[in-house]
């Protein structure tokens, strides 16, 4: 598995899992039984952290593998957005999946719940969550901290403010929703673009894979559709989450 090293100087898998509607015990011990080699990516919204952290106590011993063979991403929701609130609730999620550490952390969404979108507060917000992220890095509670579905102007904002800049930006990106723009702007600042919907979002109902651009290249590189659009983010050195409905099919 290719690597990709942050501009926190910590490695991650360039390929992860992601563990969105991934629910129940004995489903999520499958999912990550299959996805072992490759990171996690979980969120306290996705409700599956205690059942992912018991899959984990059982599969390290049977693999005889260590925590520190796993990156696992977990993030802040929105309702726990702002000072002591982000710290309590990252803290909440190393005990749910019974690890000491996580390897990154990232800001969910750059709103907070129950605020609309203009108001001013979420700025606010924004940024005493990231005051207190730098301090669960400092503390070693997390390796690399970092955000997701941020557009260029809050990636803006935060560096105004920030001591320690996101290594991650985590939104969706695809054949269907190229954004060269953000993804030209992160790479000037060091910030690893990392795709979700990696084989295009749910409201696309996987147009992506019946494609005829895209069956086309598959039949002449006898690979599957879905290969070749993974190959293509990875190609442009773009980190991506697999949706772990594929790992069981």
């Amino acid at each position: 598995m290719a690597k990709l090293v942050l501009n926190s100087g910590q490695t991650m898998p360039i390929i992860g899992y992601g563990t969105f509607q991934v629910r129940g015990s004995e489903v999520v011990y499958r999912v990550l039984e299959a996805a072992i080699s490759a990171g996690i990516d979980t969120a306290s919204v996705y409700r599956n952290e205690e059942d992912i952290g018991h899959s984990f106590k059982k599969l390290l011993p049977k693999y005889n593998l260590k925590r520190s063979d796993l990156f696992i991403t977990s993030k802040l929701g929105p309702k726990d957005q702002g000072s002591g609130h982000c710290y309590d609730a990252c803290v909440q999620s190393i005990s749910r999946l019974q690890c000491n550490y996580l390897d990154l952390y990232l800001i969910h969404w750059p709103g907070t719940q129950g605020l609309k979108q203009d108001n001013c507060d979420n700025s606010l917000r924004r940024s005493e969550s990231w005051k207190d992220m730098e301090k669960l890095c400092a503390e070693g509670k997390v390796k690399s901290i970092g955000v997701s579905n941020y557009t260029r102007f809050h990636l803006e904002e935060l560096l105004n403010h920030c001591d320690i800049p996101p290594a991650v930006l985590q939104t969706e990106y695809h054949p269907h929703l190229v954004q060269g723009e953000l993804v030209a702007f992160c790479k000037s600042k060091g910030i690893h673009f990392q795709a979700y919907s990696s084989l295009g979002s749910s409201s696309e109902n996987n147009q992506i894979l019946v494609d005829p651009v895209l069956q086309n290249i598959a039949k002449q590189c006898v690979r599957h559709p879905a290969q070749v659009a993974l190959r293509w983010a990875v190609q442009q050195g773009i980190g991506m989450l697999l949706s772990t409905k594929y790992v069981l099919t």
